[in-house]
């Protein structure tokens, strides 16, 4: 009789199906995600740098043309401090929330904005609103967004019947009340200071001054840094809460340490630039699509890379080809709203 002879499986050859237990389906989506990834740096460098040299007058390289390169590097700076803030606070605020639908912005961090500004131009008239600029003012700003969002949260989320979908409909309460307050005192002001008062309300990165850059960039990195040290934290928070809580994790202590780093992300960039509300949506939705995978740790540079790509490529377009910087915000909204609707309309649901 023949002797049968077993023939042990070579550890090295993949599955049929081609299929890894990495983060990434099959070494193709892996393949993938490096050429995206690769083609977003590319993007972003190119981008960055042509802000800095194009319709530089002075030579390249020449002392001239750094010196006016250093002047536009502020510019260039402020869209990395928002696309670290944007990109980061929506992903993880999506996560935490469990729905790639809602964005930071429904907790009413814009409209808080805009309630201090009209405040501001409202009772002290334009000296007011000149009172709000300076580093002791932003850090005022940034301070208040984070308390009563802290206060929001930790009311919310406490006690026996506590729910992320309550604490969701109290933002929008609260945000759409303090926008009507802001547009009743916006009716009441003269057209001069109105006019001061719109310009200040719409996301730029005009608005921001180099001198905040010290508190700024320190709550940016730190937040941004401590959220993505926290990836796997964030993948098992998109089981659950019954699953995060079987694997050993406090659901509602995480819950609560993603929306504080969420809060001080997004009080940075608001009070720093503005109101952006579909930016960060606009950059999530795009992340979730190239990216290829689930694994925050993949997700977070592709946002972040795709938001600075958005920002500084819509500036440089606008800026050099059709001599209209001032609306690259009401674009980037345009389009973000519209890509809103379009995929509330294609899910059905929130």
């Amino acid at each position: 009789m023949a002797e049968a002879t077993i023939t042990r499986p070579d550890r090295r050859t993949p599955p049929a199906s081609g299929r890894t237990t990495s983060a990434f389906g099959t070494p193709r989506a892996h393949r993938r995600y490096r050429i995206t990834l690769a083609v977003l740096i590319v993007l972003a460098v190119g981008f960055g740098f042509g802000l800095l040299a194009w319709d530089n007058p002075m030579p390249v390289g020449s002392d001239g043309f750094w010196r006016i390169a250093r002047m536009r590097a502020t510019s260039v700076l402020v869209m990395a401090i928002v696309a670290i803030c944007q990109a980061t606070a929506t992903v993880s605020f999506q996560t935490a929330t469990n729905n790639r639908i809602i964005t930071p912005s429904i907790m009413g961090f814009e409209s808080l904005y805009v309630a201090i500004q009209t405040a501001a131009i409202y009772f002290l008239g334009v000296s007011g609103l000149v009172a709000l600029t300076g580093l002791p003012q932003f850090v005022m700003q940034v301070a208040v967004m984070v308390g009563l969002s802290l206060l929001l949260y930790g009311w919310l989320l406490s006690g026996r019947y506590a729910n992320l979908q309550v604490m969701l409909l109290v933002g929008i309460i609260i945000g759409g009340g303090l926008g009507s307050v802001s547009t009743f005192m916006q009716r009441l002001l003269t057209p001069s200071d109105f006019d001061i008062l719109t310009a200040r309300l719409f996301g730029s990165v005009s608005n921001a001054d180099p001198d905040y850059f010290p508190v700024a960039i320190p709550l940016c990195v730190a937040a941004a840094v401590a959220l993505w040290l926290r990836a796997r934290r964030l993948n098992v928070l998109t089981l659950g809460r019954d699953a995060t809580n079987n694997l050993g994790l406090d659901h509602r202590s995480e819950i609560m340490k993603v929306l504080f780093g969420v809060s001080l992300l997004m009080a940075t960039s608001t009070a720093l630039v503005g109101p952006m509300t579909f930016l960060g949506f606009l950059v999530a939705t795009l992340a979730y699509q190239i990216s290829g995978s689930a694994d925050h740790r993949h997700i977070f540079p592709v946002a972040i890379l795709t938001c600075f790509v958005v920002l500084s490529g819509a500036y440089f377009i606008m800026r050099n080809v059709f001599y209209a910087q001032g609306v690259v915000s009401i674009i980037i909204e345009l389009v973000g709203g519209s890509v809103f609707l379009v995929v509330l309309l294609r899910k059905g649901r929130l």
